[in-house]
C-alpha cells in the first residue's frame, strides 16, 4: 500500500464556516497534516443554520436547502485546498465530511434518538469529483452511543504520549475533552459550552463574531450569583458518556438565568461570567469524572486563541502544563478537520473510528457512509 491523501471537512457548533485539512496517511496508519483552508459561512446561511437548531416553520424544505448550501461551501473549501496544493481530485482517496449539526439528541425519545448533520453528500461528490465519507455519527448512535465526541480516537492516535497522562481540550462551540492516560486507556466527553455563548453574547452587544483574545471578557467581573445559576444546569452533573450542543446551550437559556439572577448586570460582566463558565465546566468535570495525575492539557479549536481563557485554565490547574496543540506540531485550527480526514481513512480501510469509552457505544464501529466520486 502507498501513502494516501485524504481531506477532512469540518464545520462545528461555532457555525462560523468550514475548515478543510489535507492529510497524508501512511500504510501503517501514521498521519501528517499538510495544509489547511477556511471558508466562512455567509451571514444568511449562518442565520438559517442557527434557526434550524430549534423547531421552526417549513423545517424539511429549509433543512434540505441549507444542506445544499453547506455542501457548496464545503466544495469551495475543497477546491481551494486542491488548487493551493496543485492537486487534482483524482489524487484524493476520499473526503471525510462532517456536515453541520443542527440537532443532537442521542438516546432520547425512543431510546435511540438521533444526531442530525446537514449535508448533501451526493452533491458534494458531484461538485468536487472526490468520494465522500459522511454521516459519521449515525452508526455510533445506532450502537447505543452518543455519536460524540468522535475526536478522542484520533487524539489517541496522534497525541498520546507513553508514560504521560494528557488531556486534549477542544474548545469549539461546545467544549470536549479527550483523556489520554499513560497506560493507553482513554475516554472523553463533552464538558459544556465552549465558544457558543461567548460568541453569541458579543455578537448581540458589539456586532463581533467572537471576543478576540478574550479582551472584552477581561474587562468585566464575574457575577457570582449568575455563575452559580449557570453551573446549576443538570447537564453538568451527568456522568459520562455524555454529549451536548446548541439544543441546550443557547442565548435563550442564558437570558432566562440573567432575568432571574442578574437582571441589572452589565453586558461586559456577562461576558466575563461566560468565560468563567467555560473554564469551570472543564475543570469541574475533570475533577468529578476524570480524576488523575494529569501532566498536560493541550487546547485546540478556536478557544486556543483566547488568551484570557488559557490564563484562567492555568490558574485553575496550577499543577498541569496548559498549552495548545501547536507545541506538538499540530496547529489548533487543523485538529478537528484532520480528525475527520482520519475518520475517512479509517472507513476506507475498514477500521473502527469511534472510542466506545468516550461515546458509550456497545463496541467499536466503522463509521460513516460512502458516496463514490
Amino acid at each position: 500500500m502507498s501513502p494516501e491523501l485524504y481531506i477532512g471537512l469540518m464545520s462545528g457548533t461555532s457555525m462560523d464556516g468550514v475548515d478543510a485539512v489535507l492529510l497524508r496517511a501512511e500504510p501503517d496508519g501514521r498521519v501528517h497534516a499538510l495544509a489547511h483552508d477556511h471558508q466562512p459561512f455567509g451571514a444568511e446561511l449562518r442565520a438559517e443554520l442557527m434557526a434550524l437548531n430549534a423547531p421552526t416553520d417549513n423545517e424539511l424544505q429549509r433543512a434540505a436547502l441549507a444542506a445544499n448550501a453547506v455542501s457548496r461551501v464545503y466544495a469551495q473549501a475543497c477546491r481551494a485546498l486542491l488548487m493551493a496544493q496543485r492537486l487534482s481530485p483524482t489524487e484524493i482517496r476520499a473526503l471525510g465530511a462532517h456536515g453541520q449539526t443542527v440537532r443532537h439528541r442521542p438516546g432520547e425519545f425512543d431510546g435511540t434518538g438521533f444526531s442530525i448533520q446537514l449535508l448533501n453528500a451526493p452533491l458534494l461528490a458531484e461538485l468536487t469529483g472526490v468520494a465522500v465519507v459522511h454521516d459519521l455519527r449515525g452508526r455510533d448512535v445506532a450502537a447505543g452511543g452518543q455519536g460524540a465526541p468522535l475526536v478522542p480516537a484520533f487524539h489517541r492516535a496522534v497525541l498520546a504520549q507513553p508514560g504521560v497522562d494528557v488531556v486534549v481540550l477542544n474548545v469549539g462551540g461546545i467544549s470536549n475533552v479527550s483523556l489520554l492516560r499513560a497506560d493507553g486507556q482513554g475516554g472523553g466527553f463533552d464538558c459544556g459550552p465552549g465558544n457558543c455563548l461567548m460568541d453569541g453574547w458579543i455578537h448581540r452587544h458589539q456586532g463581533l463574531d467572537y471576543d478576540a483574545g478574550g479582551q472584552w471578557a477581561s474587562q468585566g467581573s464575574v457575577h457570582g450569583a449568575l455563575l452559580e445559576a449557570l453551573l446549576a444546569e443538570p447537564y453538568f452533573r451527568l456522568s459520562p458518556p455524555r454529549s451536548t450542543g446548541r439544543d441546550l446551550f443557547h442565548l435563550a437559556w442564558l437570558d432566562a438565568r440573567i432575568a432571574t439572577h442578574a437582571p441589572a448586570i452589565a453586558p461586559v460582566d456577562v461576558q466575563a461570567t461566560l468565560l468563567e463558565l467555560t473554564t469551570r465546566c472543564v475543570v469541574d468535570s475533570l475533577a468529578a469524572f476524570a480524576p488523575g495525575s494529569w501532566r498536560e492539557l493541550l487546547v485546540c479549536g478556536g478557544g486556543a486563541f483566547n488568551d484570557a481563557l488559557l490564563r484562567r485554565l492555568r490558574a485553575l490547574l496550577p499543577a498541569v502544563a496548559v498549552d495548545t496543540t501547536e507545541v506538538k506540531g499540530l496547529p489548533p485550527m487543523l485538529v478537528e478537520g484532520a480528525a475527520f480526514a482520519w475518520l475517512a481513512m479509517r472507513h476506507v480501510r475498514g477500521l473502527s473510528g469511534n472510542l466506545p469509552e468516550a461515546t458509550g457505544a456497545t463496541g467499536p464501529r466503522i463509521l460513516g457512509s460512502y458516496t463514490p466520486a
